[in-house]
């Protein structure tokens, strides 16, 4: 037991102001340090993936210019009407004709194809076709920015060992790229590629030879260092390493030969397909440094910033103890009001603990009591109805049998039969598992059962006719809410007269309406207004009373029964409760 006045504890505002500061400021600095960590390598893989997305961008870029290339000499290379042509060696007229109104104008249409300024030089094996060349006068045919074509005889080229090397052909495939005769001097590089002749006898004959050549500058004009960063460099480089270009920084260069990496800068390599070149970045490792050291000083200076602006906050929020009395208050308040499910809970051992504790005990003594006298009082209200539902039954399974019975005895065994097995199915669907939810479409099952029970039993003195709404099969209903109030409607039934009875089933809003009307005798007001008392219904109306009390039990006081009669004409009842498509009871 806890001595009274007790106070053997450091005070609550000194408590909170420590541990918090302590808190804050521990976690700031581990966030901090991680934060920094985090950041500083996902800065180095960004800068990374930047820089070779940039190479590979301009790599794509020599690439296309590369296959742009490809595709105009495919323009000679795929012509079969050209190779056709080259077949033939007639000379004079023919070859005149030929020259003029196919071949020039095939090879001006190929270099216009061009995106590039080109160089186009064809080599042909036939000597009756003519040489039609421009005297470039030891220079460069590629300074005046435009593109020209030549057209040579093969002996121009067969003693060059260029030429003598060059593959055997496959087709559509063999083709090289080289500095040749004065391509490097000139800044140049030339697509190699011979002309075939696929329908001669002769398996793929040489008809000719093409040179494009195209300047280097032009080729790797997208290859820029100001696209990665001040201080950094770009290399075109051959299998051999030997560097064809650079742009940038070339401070490491010793030669004509790029060496290894260093561990100042960081290499990134991309191969040029085609070409058989590499494209390689030298990228300063001081240039992502310079990143990280920013990051670090702006993660130690929001830290730092951080730290004190929450240690400022602590203090004031050790000044605001004072909310732990409103929440005490605040439950001080729902218990006045009713509500005794609100607890507090405060750690440590302080005042506030005490209280809270004294409050929690209290509350849960409170609502125990109330719960059990509201279980008491339900268990109280299902003994009553279990035992109205209990005088129900037997009275009908009495006076079924007894029909049964009456059925053996004349010898009507089908109808016997079929009695039988509409009872079977109403107690099946009634007992229903001992669950008391079951869904509309059985509750619908039970009372045509009992219906069917009472035609074998009436015959044609009985008709009945059903409206409901498909949409109620979705929902649910509390069991044996219909069958009394048809029973009701046999038990008073005249049946001299053909008895009509009409089953309605429909939604109104959020809720489910069911209506039982008949023409039979009605039932005088004084009986309806005492069958629904509270006081007055003792002896008359077991079932329908059930009903009514079942569904408020269940639903609510704004739910249940009502009955509109007038003697003589018929009855109608209602019965109306919430939608309910669970399976919770």
């Amino acid at each position: 037991m806890r001595r009274a006045g007790a106070r053997n504890y450091l005070p609550f505002s000194y408590r909170l102001m420590l541990s918090y500061s302590v808190f804050i400021i521990v976690l700031i600095l581990l966030g901090g340090y991680a934060l920094n960590a985090v950041f500083v390598g996902s800065i180095q893989d960004r800068t990374r993936e930047i820089n070779t997305g940039t190479i590979q961008q301009m790599r794509d870029n020599i690439t296309y210019k590369v296959d742009d290339l490809v595709r105009i000499s495919n323009m000679i290379y795929l012509d079969d009407t050209l190779s056709k042509h080259l077949r033939h060696y007639e000379e004079g007229w023919a070859s005149y004709e030929v020259t003029t109104k196919y071949l020039l104008p095939k090879l001006n249409t190929t270099i216009e194809a061009a995106n590039d300024s080109i160089w186009l030089s064809v080599y042909l094996h036939n000597a009756a076709l003519p040489e039609i060349y421009l005297d470039h006068n030891h220079t460069d045919p590629l300074r005046a920015g435009r593109s020209v074509f030549d057209l040579y005889n093969i002996r121009r080229i067969q003693d060059k060992s260029w030429y003598k090397r060059f593959p055997k052909e496959k087709y559509g495939e063999t083709m090289e790229w080289k500095q040749i005769e004065d391509d490097a001097r000139y800044g140049r590089i030339s697509l190699l590629r011979r002309i075939v002749d696929t329908n001669s006898p002769i398996r793929l004959e040489e008809r000719g030879f093409i040179r494009i050549s195209t300047s280097l500058t032009t080729l790797l004009e997208s290859v820029d260092y100001d696209k990665i960063g001040e201080g950094t460099a770009l290399f075109i480089t051959d299998a051999k390493g030997t560097i064809m270009s650079s742009s940038g920084q070339t401070k490491w260069l010793a030669g004509d030969r790029l060496p290894g990496g260093t561990e100042d800068v960081l290499e990134i390599r991309e191969e040029i397909p085609r070409l058989d070149w590499y494209l390689v970045a030298w990228v300063p490792k001081n240039l992502t440094e310079r990143a990280t050291d920013k990051v670090r000083f702006w993660t130690f200076a929001v830290c730092f910033a951080s730290i004190l602006l929450f240690s400022f906050a602590g203090y004031l929020v050790s000044r605001l103890f004072a909310k732990k009395v409103n929440k005490i208050v605040t439950v001080l308040d729902l218990f006045q009001q009713g509500d005794f499910q609100k607890r507090i809970h405060f750690k440590g051992r302080d005042e506030f603990t005490e209280i809270s504790e004294s409050l929690n005990e209290m509350g849960q003594n409170i609502g125990d009591l109330i719960r059990e006298v509201y279980i008491t009082k339900i268990q109280k209200k299902e003994a009553e109805l279990e035992s109205l539902q209990a005088q129900i039954n037997p009275h009908f399974l009495y006076n079924t049998l007894s029909s049964i019975s009456r059925l053996a005895q004349f010898g009507q065994l089908d109808k016997q039969q079929q009695m039988v097995l509409d009872l079977a199915k109403f107690y099946r669907l009634s007992l229903n598992e001992g669950r008391t939810v079951i869904p509309i479409r059985s509750e619908l099952e039970q009372v045509e059962a009992y219906i069917n029970i009472q035609r074998t039993k009436y015959g044609d003195s009985v008709a009945v006719r059903y409206d409901i709404e498909p949409e109620l099969d979705q929902y649910n209903t509390i069991k044996l809410i219909l069958q009394p109030f048809v029973e009701n409607v046999f038990e008073h039934a005249r049946f001299e007269d053909r008895v009509h009875i009409r089953i309605v089933g429909e939604l109104a809003g959020a809720d489910v309406v069911f209506k039982i009307i008949d023409d039979g005798i009605g039932i005088h007001p004084s009986v309806v207004r005492r069958i629904l008392h509270p006081i007055e219904s003792v002896d008359v109306g077991y079932g329908i009373r059930n009903v009514h009390q079942r569904i408020r039990l269940h639903y609510g006081e704004d739910y249940g029964v009502a009955i509109y009669s007038r003697p003589g004409i018929g009855t109608t009842v209602r019965i109306q409760f919430p939608r309910s498509s669970g399976n919770k009871e």
